[in-house]
């Protein structure tokens, strides 16, 4: 049994998905601290002469120190409709931009308040677009597991009967792993090795937001962001 626990981002990059693809359970771990200047609310696109941020305005004055399941979308602005005709202006021309952009628009006629919720909702609407469609996810505030750090993520796995946690290669700075062999579950590092495929404009832009990959790949997506093909 592998778990991985990562927090809900925007329009997340292939690194994201290929952890909800070697995961038998995905636990989005949503009642942590928000961290500003993220992947939360952000992510980036390509552009005919590199690349873009899409940042979904939130509220943040008075409001330090909320977790990432409470942060509000400040709607004060249209930033859906910007968000809309920057993907697509920028990848109409690609060759599968018509099979999936009228599911990601449906999303985007809604006006959302919660920053989870949109995160969520566009990630659950990848994963179907993938093919990764029964996929079991938890979120981390409805397990009421209390813990710093380390300790809660074992608490976690150990929660699920997990023999396997599977992590990013950022958590090699701060994951104690001995906590985990104590319980006898294995930390796997992922070591993600980022595909080249074809894009529009020119030369290759890696870490880019996986609709990248879709508009350009279709239903090939998910072998290319897995390392299958």
């Amino acid at each position: 049994m592998t778990v991985a626990i990562l927090q809900p981002s925007y329009l997340p990059w292939l690194g994201y998905f290929d952890q909800i693809y070697k995961s038998d359970i995905f636990v989005f771990y949503d009642d942590v601290q928000y961290d500003k200047g993220g992947w939360r609310n952000r992510n980036k696109i390509k552009i005919p002469n590199g690349w873009q941020w899409l940042t979904v305005p939130v509220k943040m004055k008075g409001r330090f120190g909320e977790m990432l399941y409470e942060k509000e979308i400040n709607n004060k602005t249209n930033w859906r409709e910007k968000h809309l005709k920057s993907i697509q202006q920028n990848y109409v021309k690609a060759p599968y931009f018509k099979d999936y952009f009228k599911s990601l628009e449906k999303i985007y006629l809604k006006e959302w308040k919660n920053l989870e919720e949109l995160d969520v909702t566009l990630i659950k609407l990848i994963c179907n677009l993938l093919g990764m469609k029964n996929k079991k996810i938890v979120y981390s505030r409805e397990l009421k597991i209390e813990g710093e750090a380390t300790e809660r993520l074992v608490k976690i796995c150990q929660l699920f009967k997990a023999d396997t946690y599977l992590t990013g290669d950022a958590a090699k700075g701060y994951l104690k792993e001995d906590l985990f062999e104590k319980v006898g579950i294995e930390v796997e590092y992922q070591n993600y090795q980022h595909p080249v495929y074809n894009q529009l404009y020119g030369d290759f832009v890696p870490y880019l937001s996986v609709i990248d990959l879709l508009f350009n790949h279709g239903e090939e997506s998910l072998s290319i962001l897995t390392g299958k093909k």
